[in-house]
């Protein structure tokens, strides 16, 4: 994490209100270690190196240094060796955890090492775990590198358990040990609401379809931000329908709540606006042109450019960040009815521009293109960013791993892909080309390519509703929201993708 001089002091920690997620782990700082722990954690490099002897006994050092050879512990980032403590000592366990090449240890590696701790001990009771950096060489300050191990941890202990009433999260206790405690205090205050964002995002993407239509996406926004210094508009169907946002409107034409629109403005400085649009298709059916049993039952996912950016405006209010950023979330249920879209429509968009549609399952570069144009004509943003569960082609090209980044700024694109790699959310560039793809014989153009990469064609329908003076870059996350296996800071289901990038970029530039 950079510039955290950038960041004014937290003066509260905010708490999603959803009461979805569970996170009960508690993470505290200490300049010795407090008594008996149940286990203590000790690090070492692939070369040799580390802080294991200068913080355990003699006896266990020599049985840690058996099972080291046991484990054929190597010093591999993230791998593990493990002892039980020998008779009258303060710890019931001792694990020597890799920390991989000394030269590569930075922030996104530190957050990972936090998540691969909380899962290692995700499974046991109450108990406290100390987290020894003292004695520790990194090329990362003892502060930062404390900071971001315990950002992981929090991040790795978060579960939901909504639909799992019998289900228990990780509720241990993590006290990281380094002379420098209130130096890795301070920055780590700054990291907890980043979390409260991501908590909140993942929360979102992991609700019901059902439990989450537009009117209550809208309802929550109004809750989250109630205590924070964020403007909160909320725009209903009717208004929507006014507004001429044509294609918004349509998307959520078949469902009985229809569409909304929010926006929430936090003004942290006097600088040029930044603009967030996320799509927020609270859940897709792909309406007439009805999904496959396969993909549709992840569809409640579709939301979650919306749930990102929601969960960014959140987190920087309650940084009290010196930006100035508006969130814009354009959410409908696109649903099957006899008021539904139907494909071969052609519709007009709030810029003026006709769409004929082609596909109905296309629907949510439609909800994103009236929000896009409605905050450049409002608002007058030095810069544009998109997000959105946008295409499967983008999965197909380059999988679950990193998300897809559309823009001709390449100043734009190394910022955020630079942002991205120090949060381990990873961007790949993919081309910006393909637009004559979606020529119309009856509109100005159609809402899905006639071939060529889908990705790409839909960036370039995006780009269609871009003014000449806003800079713009499209980040497509599809694959990205959700994970299906627990990875270091990330558990299964919803990640909250997007929450740590947007901060961190906006926070760095």
């Amino acid at each position: 994490m950079r510039n955290f001089k950038l960041w004014q002091p937290v003066l509260a920690l905010f708490v999603s209100a959803l009461a979805t997620g569970v996170n009960a782990t508690s993470v505290s700082f200490e300049n010795k270690v407090q008594g008996k722990s149940f286990a203590r954690v000790v690090f070492q490099y692939a070369d040799g190196s580390g802080n294991a002897p200068a913080n355990l006994g003699k006896d266990s050092q020599q049985q840690l240094t058996t099972a080291k050879s046991v484990y054929d512990f190597s010093g591999k980032l993230g791998s593990t060796a493990k002892l039980v403590a020998p008779a009258g000592d303060d710890t019931m366990q001792v694990v020597v955890m890799g920390l991989g090449d000394s030269e590569q240890l930075d922030q996104a590696k530190a957050v990972s090492i936090g998540g691969k701790l909380a899962q290692l001990f995700a499974h046991k009771e109450i108990r406290n775990v100390d987290i020894v950096l003292k004695g520790l060489e990194s090329k990362l300050p003892s502060q930062e590198l404390a900071a971001n191990i315990a950002h992981g941890v929090s991040l790795g202990s978060y579960r939901f358990n909504e639909y799992l009433p019998q289900a228990t999260a990780p509720n241990n206790a993590y006290r990281l040990v380094l002379d420098e405690k209130k130096q890795a205090s301070s920055l780590y205050s700054q990291l907890r609401a980043v979390e409260s964002g991501v908590f909140l995002a993942r929360d979102l993407v992991n609700l019901n379809g059902g439990d989450l239509t537009p009117v209550e996406f809208a309802q929550t926004a109004q809750d989250e931000l109630s205590d924070l210094n964020v403007e909160v508009q909320v725009f209903s169907d009717e208004q929507i329908k006014a507004m001429k946002m044509g294609l918004l409107h349509a998307v959520g034409q078949g469902s009985v709540s229809g569409s909304r629109l929010v926006i929430a403005h936090y003004k942290g400085s006097n600088d040029k606006p930044i603009a967030l649009v996320g799509k927020g298709v609270t859940f897709d059916t792909g309406g007439y042109n009805l999904k496959t049993n396969a993909s549709i039952a992840a569809m409640k996912t579709d939301m979650a450019g919306a749930a990102a950016v929601l969960g960014t405006i959140k987190a920087l209010a309650a940084q009290n960040a010196k930006v100035n950023v508006i969130g814009v979330m354009p959410l409908a249920h696109n649903m099957v009815s006899e008021t539904a879209l139907i494909p071969g429509d052609v519709l007009t968009s709030m810029a003026g521009k006709t769409v004929e549609i082609i596909n109905t399952d296309a629907e949510g570069r439609l909800v994103m293109a009236d929000a896009m144009w409605h905050v450049q004509q409002e608002y007058q943003p030095e810069i544009l960013i998109n997000i959105a569960t946008l295409t499967g082609s983008k999965i197909r090209a380059v999988g679950n791993r990193y998300a897809g980044l559309f823009s001709d700024d390449m100043e734009l694109v190394n910022q955020l892909t630079d942002s991205g790699s120090r949060v381990n959310e990873e961007l790949w560039r993919l081309p910006l080309a393909y637009g004559d793809m979606l020529d119309s014989s009856i509109a100005d153009t159609t809402n899905l390519g006639s071939g060529g990469p889908g990705a790409s064609t839909a960036a370039m329908f995006l780009k269609l509703f871009v003014k000449e003076d806003t800079r713009w870059a499209h980040i497509d996350i599809a694959g990205n929201a959700r994970v299906r296996k627990t990875k270091d800071e990330t558990p299964v289901g919803a990640n909250g993708f997007g929450v740590r990038l947007f901060v961190e970029w906006l926070n760095a530039n």
